[in-house]
């Protein structure tokens, strides 16, 4: 399979487990879309919001001594937009209802982060070393 298959059979996997999900994207942490399974929303928006986000969230981590970035939630109104770190080169990015069971949410998204992340460095090392 392809690093764009695996990440997308993840994200569609994640949006079973968690059927409040709206959309799900990975992006590469400058905001270019990995995979997404996100009907009604421009994943290359997203993609590149999700980079912006990401660059604040890293800075506001280091500036207050909390380490290494892993996650970011938003609560609108309308529901939840949460990044979490996949990897050292990728994002995932999940759109969510209200009505979200938020811990279940963290606890899903975090293994799917980290398997994407394992899929995307691990084609990222194969291209460095050809």
């Amino acid at each position: 399979m392809t690093t764009e298959a695996d990440a997308l059979g993840e994200l569609i996997g994640l949006r079973t487990r968690v059927p409040q999900l709206t959309g799900a994207l990975a992006a590469s942490t400058d905001g270019l879309v990995l995979a997404h399974d996100t009907a009604g929303t421009e994943a290359e928006s997203v993609a590149a919001l999700t980079a912006a986000a990401l660059g604040v969230a890293l800075r506001l981590a280091e500036a207050t001594g909390q380490g290494e970035f892993r996650e970011l939630l938003i609560r609108g109104e309308d529901g939840y937009v949460a990044l979490y770190a996949a990897g050292s080169s990728a994002v995932l990015t999940l759109i969510a209802e209200p009505r979200v069971n938020v811990g279940r949410l963290h606890l899903e998204a975090r293994r799917s982060g980290a398997r994407i992340g394992e899929v995307v460095d691990s084609a990222l090392e194969r291209l460095e070393n050809t």
